[in-house]
Formats: C-alpha cells, sequence, structure tokens
C-alpha cells in the first residue's frame, strides 16, 4: 500500500464545507485504497466466496451501490428503477460479465458523484430529516452522509481481507 500520509492528514479539499470534509476525505481514502490494491486482481476471483462469505465482486457491486442510495436518500429523493435493479444484482453470483475494472471503475464514479453532491450541500440542511426506504426510517442528512462514509470504509476493510484470501488459495 502507498506510504504517503491517508487522505485526511493532505489538508482540506477545495469546495467542500469544513464540516463534510471527514465524509469526503473517508471516501477518497476508500477510493484510492480500493484502486491500488485491485490493481491487477484477476476478474476470475471476483465472485468467490471464502467459507461462504461475501465476494470480492459482492463487496465492490455494494461500495457503489450503497453510496447511490444513501446520497440519494439525502438528497430527500427516492430510489429509481435502476437503483432497484442494482440492488438486486448485488452480490448474485449470475453477476458474470463484470471485470474488476468494470466495477472499480464504477465506484470511482459513485465517489465523483458523492464528492459533488457534498460540495453542493447547503450545511444548513445537515439537521433535517431524511426518510430511508420504503419504511421512511428516521435519518438525518448529516446522519446519511456519516454512515455512507463510514459503511464504505467498512466495506473496503472486509474487500481487502476477501481479496487477500481469494488471491492466496
Amino acid at each position: 500500500m502507498s506510504q504517503k500520509p491517508e487522505v485526511w492528514q493532505r489538508g482540506p479539499l477545495p469546495g467542500i464545507d469544513p464540516l463534510l470534509q471527514p465524509v469526503a476525505h473517508a471516501l477518497l481514502q476508500a477510493r484510492e485504497e480500493i484502486n491500488e490494491y485491485m490493481d491487477g486482481f484477476p476478474s476470475a476471483l471476483l465472485w468467490e466466496r471464502p467459507a461462504g462469505m461475501a465476494s470480492t465482486g459482492f463487496h465492490l457491486q455494494h461500495l457503489s451501490g450503497v453510496l447511490d442510495r444513501v446520497f440519494t436518500y439525502a438528497r430527500a429523493e427516492g430510489l429509481s428503477e435502476s437503483q432497484f435493479s442494482q440492488l438486486a444484482e448485488e452480490g448474485s453470483d449470475n453477476a458474470e460479465g463484470y471485470t474488476v475494472a468494470d466495477l472499480v471503475g464504477r465506484f470511482n464514479h459513485q465517489v465523483d458523484l458523492a464528492l459533488q453532491q457534498l460540495k453542493n450541500t447547503d450545511i444548513n440542511t445537515l439537521p433535517d430529516f431524511r426518510g430511508v426506504g420504503r419504511a421512511k426510517l428516521p435519518s438525518t442528512v448529516i446522519g446519511l452522509l456519516f454512515h455512507a462514509a463510514e459503511h464504505t470504509m467498512r466495506h473496503v476493510g472486509q474487500l481487502m481481507v476477501t481479496a487477500a484470501v481469494v488471491k492466496s488459495s
């Protein structure tokens, strides 16, 4: 892994409010780690499920999907049919046809969209209620954005372990 300082140690990101810097830092850190760690990972191993655990491909799909869905809820929007289709596909062993580059590229794109949304987020809306899912489970804009960051980093860790295990088998 890279020897440069973690993203949060490199200073503030231009155009993003100080209150949202930790979210942006976490997403950029995740992107760096995924791009570095998945470089050279064989697409043939994407759907291997060591000990019945989630595959590397699932984690890559889920990372993109969660960012997309949670940031959608933060905008007070409902999910689209396309988002529901992607959700149904996550973890499907029938998701063959994707390459590592496809899935990493999708994640990179989703991080770009998230960063743009962070730049456009009015910090006065951070405590505003946001309903999650069809049940409209209670959250707030800041709650959703923070969850997106921590959930992303959690899956980055799981992805790295899973990828290491399947590569060593």
